[in-house]
């Protein structure tokens, strides 16, 4: 349970309010809230316990110390967001581009559950991070064809669905062919969602769930955002060897899935701290996608109308909204949406006060940095000119991180052992 800073009772500081409804829209998604309320009927053979994705390895602590039978199992997890589990054994992988890792730790979760007989029990713990963190190319393909690919994708603009349909059909363990491999076990999915709509196919790019996409979807994706890839991914793809299990398919076995956490119980625990605060708190929505940038200018013209006009609400309010929008990566920088949202959002509000704003990604990652995102406020572009730091010139360079390490805005949580996607909240006073 990550610690509210903000003393009861108290008015809090726009900095500080903004801190604590992140926190606790991350306590909200914490594993071992969760897990305990969400466990299988014991099975009469063995139980299994598998996994992958940034809160994998808290998932399998929590679900470790609630279960009270035998268990055995494997989960693979994001380089330092391992936790410490007596019985199920964490291995720790590479975030958001693959490696050797990862795929090693595939093979031997797919030798895992082969033999598995009618009576045992397979329980998979799926979170966001885990189509990176369980990669295995398909036959004729090679891990370093899966990383090209990755790196391609992740700055190409395309979105979270996108990419996962062209990673589901490119890999030998995701888009239910790990639940395939479980069959004739029963499969008890726990799954905790970073991607908008909530559709398990798309959490972990769904190893153990049927998958409705197509490979001329994926073949799709590749055309529209302009991926190189070689002669043996074409093939698969074109040929229709690469295909998913579809809903129906007799290799699927019995199989439950149960969401956990989502983006909107976060937001919800999060607008439930403004309220306490004295503010009137209005989710504008979980799913939010699009170019982070185009997210962050219309975010700023519905706070400049709450702030101008007393429509659609009255000010004082916070406006929270959650999903996962996109950076394509023209420039020099590092990405990371939410902080390129924030740039875009302050310059769009450069002459408004009273407006302060913090986006964070709730896996403590934005992008590929060790950096959840960042606050803004009234003073953010003041600040950074007197600094020599243009605003403008950090957005069109993708650059982000650099311009909010810079001013010492920055927010670092550090791993959160959780990922329910991004979260945004505007204050205007």
């Amino acid at each position: 349970m990550i610690e509210q800073k903000t003393p009861a009772g108290s008015t809090p500081e726009p900095r500080d309010l903004l801190r604590d409804m992140f926190d606790a829209a991350i306590a909200q998604a914490q594993p071992s809230r969760q897990i305990p309320l969400n466990l299988p009927p014991p099975p009469s053979g063995r139980l299994i316990v598998i996994g992958a994705g940034k809160a994998s390895a808290a998932m399998a602590c929590a679900f470790e110390t609630a279960w009270p039978g035998p268990l055995s199992g494997l989960v693979v997890t994001r380089h330092g967001y391992a936790v410490a589990c007596e019985r199920i054994e964490i291995v720790e992988a590479a975030h958001p581009v693959p490696d050797a890792c990862g795929a090693e730790a595939a093979r031997r979760m797919m030798a895992m559950v082969e033999g598995l007989g009618p009576d045992d029990l397979v329980v998979c713990l799926i979170s966001g991070g885990g189509s990176s963190l369980l990669p295995l190319p398909l036959p004729g393909m090679t891990l370093e064809d899966e990383q090209d690919i990755a790196r391609q994708l992740l700055r190409s603009g395309a979105g979270i669905q996108e990419m996962n349909v062209v990673r589901r059909h490119l890999s030998g363990i995701k888009g239910g062919r790990l639940a395939a491999a479980c069959h004739p076990a029963r499969v008890f999915n726990l799954v905790l969602s970073d991607v908008p709509g909530d559709r398990p196919c798309d959490i972990a790019s769904g190893p153990t769930v049927a998958d409705p996409s197509t490979c001329a979807e994926a073949l799709d994706v590749l055309r529209r955002y302009a991926i190189e890839v070689g002669a043996p991914v074409l093939d698969a793809l074109q040929s229709g060897r690469a295909e998913t299990l579809k809903p129906g398919d007799p290799r699927l076995p019995r199989i439950e899935t149960r969401l956990i956490a989502t983006p909107q119980a976060s937001l919800e625990a999060a607008a439930r701290v403004a309220r306490a605060a004295g503010l009137p708190a209005h989710i504008l929505g979980d799913s939010i996608e699009g170019e982070a940038r185009t997210v962050g200018q219309v975010h700023a013209g519905l706070a400049l109308q709450v702030r101008q006009h007393r429509q659609p609400f009255v000010p004082p309010c916070v406006l929270i909204s959650g999903g996962e929008t996109t950076v394509t990566v023209r420039g020099t920088g590092r990405g990371g949406r939410n902080v390129e949202f924030l740039l875009a959002l302050a310059i769009a509000l450069r002459d408004v006060s009273a407006v302060h704003a913090l986006a964070a990604d709730t896996d403590g990652v934005d992008g590929q940095e060790e950096i959840a995102g960042a606050f803004i406020g009234p003073d953010t572009l003041p600040r950074a000119e007197r600094l020599g730091l243009r605003a403008r010139d950090h957005l069109d360079d993708n650059d982000g991180h650099g311009f909010f390490e810079a001013l010492g805005d920055a927010v670092v949580t550090g791993p959160t052992l959780t990922n329910v996607n991004d979260f945004r909240a505007i204050l205007i006073l």
